[in-house]
């Protein structure tokens, strides 16, 4: 969901659902619970309720006609633990990301509901806020070998993809991101994620990786946007196309390497 203010419009009746291809790659962690909810929702179930049926979320999920109009969504959530949930693929995603990560998704709550409450909300988030709303819309969690990681800082897309492409069967890409989810329901080549180099083991469970993320997620270390973009698609074994080399040429989508990013942020 995105930062600040929600609309409480609501799904048309009979709205349309997309076809999901839960096999795909960047899905298949997602499946459970997602491909059994998303077929209890094309039945008619109101996302948020099919989404409460499973329990485990530290937020109840509810109509967005209960968020009050002078309330920013994000402090709703945090002071009510209730997530105004709309009918669509950009909420479920939000909905299936807060049954994955709880911890994380509770933490980057706290910090948004605490960043209005110091400033409040205007025509700009700051720093901070603008961090976490990347993040929590577009992120994901890189677990590979030092080699590919410095690749990708220096946007070396030939020796990321090239030369070392071996060094991916080592590596474990996890999106956190709901509406790069809801993107990749109709993959393009250019949806690019903001990614964090996490030096944990890439056989670590979703549970670990919660919550020792939820655990980093400081104040400080957001404000300087720790992430680095990557063209998901030009992941090895992602993408068909990609296997040919000819697919990283194009300069619109990998972008040669223009400055150093200001510093090598590792969240350990």
């Amino acid at each position: 969901m995105g930062a600040g203010r929600l609309s409480v419009s609501q799904g048309a009746p009979g709205l349309a659902w997309p076809h999901i291809d839960w096999q795909q790659p960047w899905l298949r962690d997602w499946r459970c619970p997602g491909a059994e909810l998303y077929q209890v929702i094309q039945r008619g179930t109101p996302v948020h309720v099919a989404l409460n049926d499973r329990g485990s979320a530290p937020v109840r999920f509810c109509d967005p006609a209960e968020l009050p109009q002078e309330l920013a969504y994000e402090s709703f959530v945090f002071e009510h633990r209730r997530c105004p949930t709309r009918d669509g693929l950009h909420d479920f995603f939000n909905g299936l990301c807060w049954l994955r990560f709880p911890h994380s998704k509770v933490r980057l709550n706290a910090l948004q509901a605490a960043e209005i409450a110091a400033s409040g909300v205007g025509a700009s988030r700051g720093p901070v806020r603008d961090a976490i709303t990347v993040f929590d819309e577009n992120g994901a969690l890189l677990l590979a070998p030092e080699p590919l990681w410095l690749a990708l800082e220096h946007r070396n897309w030939s020796r990321l993809f090239g030369e070392l492409r071996p060094l991916w069967a080592e590596s474990r890409l996890i999106l956190f991101g709901h509406a790069l989810l809801e993107k990749l329901v109709q993959p393009r080549k250019g949806m690019t994620a903001h990614v964090l180099n996490w030096q944990i083991s890439a056989n670590a469970s979703v549970d670990e990786l919660d919550q020792r993320l939820a655990a980093a997620l400081q104040r400080e270390w957001l404000a300087r946007k720790p992430f680095l973009p990557l063209p998901v698609l030009g992941v090895p074994g992602w993408c068909a196309a990609n296997d040919n080399p000819d697919f990283y040429a194009d300069q619109k989508v990998f972008r040669p390497h223009d400055s150093r990013p200001d510093g090598r942020m590792v969240c350990a």
